[in-house]
């Protein structure tokens, strides 16, 4: 197979957002370098009911991303890989809910910096959403409902 035929849009998806999974992550491995820290620390900290603390959160948040980005870059388990930062992406919006003041500004349609971080995070959503491998077996039942 040649490289151009390898070298697909979906093949290009996985890997740009792998190494951003990778570097957001890898940055997280060393305190104060992502800007990201004492958000993603609050919320887990938060979603947890306090179970978690920070210093430990961090590193579990870490590990999970980095562990997501080598994945997508090593093209492997791509279903398995598709659904865990799906629903990292999930966590990534709670504080919409749990920090609303740090992410809205005066009004809902005034965000912060922080408020934008997590709202391109739609981006990524679609982009993985379009990665989704479907079931190669489908059921006339599956069938009719992604009709």
């Amino acid at each position: 197979m040649t490289f151009k035929k390898r070298l697909t849009t979906n093949t290009l998806l996985a890997l740009s957002i792998g190494f951003i999974y990778l570097w957001f992550g890898g940055l997280k491995f060393f305190s104060g370098w992502s800007p990201a820290e004492e958000l993603a620390q609050e919320t887990i900290y938060q979603l947890s009911f306090h179970l978690i603390p920070s210093n430990v959160s961090i590193i579990l948040l870490a590990i999970w991303e980095t562990l997501i980005g080598v994945l997508l870059v090593l093209n492997v388990f791509r279903r398995f890989v598709v659904i865990a930062a799906l629903i990292h992406m999930g966590f990534t919006f709670s504080p919409i809910v749990l920090f609303p003041d740090a992410v809205f500004g005066d009004s809902v349609i005034n965000l912060t910096l922080v408020g934008q971080y997590i709202i391109k995070n739609l981006i990524i959503v679609s982009a993985l959403l379009k990665l989704l491998p479907l079931p190669t077996r489908l059921s006339h039942r599956q069938w009719t409902i992604l009709q």
